[in-house]
């Protein structure tokens, strides 16, 4: 039987990190402009045309029609509808908002560890807050706003080759609405929620579209729905037992990469870490220090020393990855994804996305198939459109070919622009010409008897 053989074209360098290394490590991260896909303005007010459209009051000119007295062609002056001056200003009035609220979970208590609180705006998440013992948690919007600093955890839209541009339309840096520091509008928050997020759990969001800038802060509870029995946790159960000076010196350490003083910062960290091997906390953040300087094998020889001390946690696992893949160290790239899933399958999609790969690449494709259909079912927010295309060449590599023009087509419609788009479109039309070609080929004549 006759097949049909795609490139791959995953190899040794051409895929993009999927997650920003931190360039440096003070807390200036903003939030993701409400439009999505790096700007392009505020929506349109609900209703579209404003108050009062659709018809006319009795005692006011009809909006465009000349008055009497007034020459053809003459400029006419508009008058605004009863209650659109009310209305209008406050929907486009910027200023800080302040949020707050409380999260549980759905076992009466607060998260067992501390849960992020994500802004997720146009399907965008990005880190706002964390939650504390009791689980309560406040943030502003706009303004001086005591952001967190996003980690590996954080993926970014592009999870393809270079030059694919920005795809999921994270839109950078930009603060939500766009202005800096001057605060956002209503008109903003059209298109967000706001959520919590934790390994092993799935969060109710709560919209923030028809919210005033007056309202109350309080935006309530959010519940939390365990997933299942996930071994992984984000924090490190040794950080309890580090003695006083470890703590110390890596809390000053904490306090000097804030300043963006890094040298000074990974001198004081490495004093915890040489006072308390066991600190897999401070081995982590060392780690991240180290990736701020460029200094990669260091970060890595960091991160493995994390592990060490706590392999059940996480964070590391997931920088590590990163720099798997600017390896394109393949075979390392699946042993690391695949120890990340096993401690929580849940809630990884890119971990799975660059299992896939991994895979794909060792040519392991019933495994590379299953981890990017594991990929789909956990990107809920479609965040990783990248993964319909490599699950259509892995698709193809299997000669099924209908459903991988299938995937090919999805990856398209999610991004039309992507740097890459004509290539895919050539590998599409391969296969129709494929395809076509086998329903044109007569089916052999059975054998006479």
């Amino acid at each position: 039987m006759r097949t049909l053989r795609l490139p791959v074209l995953l190899s040794a360098g051409a895929i993009a990190l999927a997650l920003t290394l931190p360039v440096s490590l003070t807390a200036q991260e903003s939030a993701p402009p409400a439009g999505g896909g790096g700007g392009g303005g505020a929506a349109p007010p609900p209703g579209g045309g404003g108050a009062g459209a659709g018809g006319t009051t009795p005692g006011m000119p009809t909006p465009g029609a000349p008055s009497p007295g007034t020459r053809p062609g003459q400029q006419q002056p508009t008058f605004p509808m009863p209650g659109q001056q009310d209305r209008m200003p406050q929907m486009d009035m910027v200023r800080p908002i302040f949020l707050s609220g409380k999260v549980m979970t759905s076992d009466g208590g607060p998260p067992p560890d501390p849960a992020t609180i994500e802004l997720v705006c146009n399907g965008i998440p990005r880190p706002q807050a964390y939650t504390n013992s009791k689980g309560n948690f406040s943030f502003q919007l706009g303004g001086q706003n005591n952001m967190v600093m996003p980690d590996a955890s954080v993926s970014n839209s592009d999870m393809g080759f270079p030059g694919m541009g920005n795809m999921g339309g994270m839109g950078g840096n930009t603060p939500l609405g766009g202005r800096g520091n001057m605060g956002v509008s209503e008109r903003d928050l059209v298109g967000c929620e706001v959520r919590a997020a934790l390994p092993g759990y799935r969060s109710e969001s709560i919209p923030l579209a028809g919210r005033r800038l007056l309202d109350s802060p309080d935006l309530g509870t959010i519940l939390m729905k365990r997933l299942g029995n996930v071994e992984g946790y984000t924090t490190s159960m040794t950080t309890a037992n580090a003695p006083k000076n470890a703590k110390k010196a890596y809390e000053k350490g904490l306090k000097e990469a804030k300043k963006n003083k890094l040298g000074v910062a990974e001198t004081e960290i490495t004093k915890a870490v040489t006072e308390y091997p066991a600190y897999a906390v401070a081995w982590f953040d060392l780690g991240r220090i180290q990736e701020a300087q460029n200094k990669n094998e260091a970060a890595q020889a960091s991160f493995r020393k994390a592990i060490e001390a706590d392999s059940r946690f996480v964070k590391p696992y997931l920088h590590l990855m990163q720099h798997d893949v600017q390896a394109s160290n393949w075979k390392q790239l699946e042993e690391t994804t695949t120890a990340l899933l096993k401690l929580n399958p849940f809630n990884y999609p890119q971990a799975w996305y660059y299992n896939s790969v991994a895979h794909l690449q060792l040519n392991h494709l019933a495994e590379a198939e299953d981890s990017a259909r594991k990929a789909l079912e956990t990107d809920e927010l479609n965040q990783i459109p990248k993964i319909r295309h490599v699950l259509g060449i892995i698709l193809a590599q299997r000669n099924e070919l209908p459903e991988a023009l299938e995937h090919m087509k999805g990856y398209l419609e999610k991004a039309p622009n992507a740097g890459d788009a004509s290539q895919v479109r050539k590998q599409m039309m391969q296969i129709e010409q494929f395809l076509g070609q086998q329903a044109a080929t007569p089916a052999p004549a059975p054998p006479e008897e």
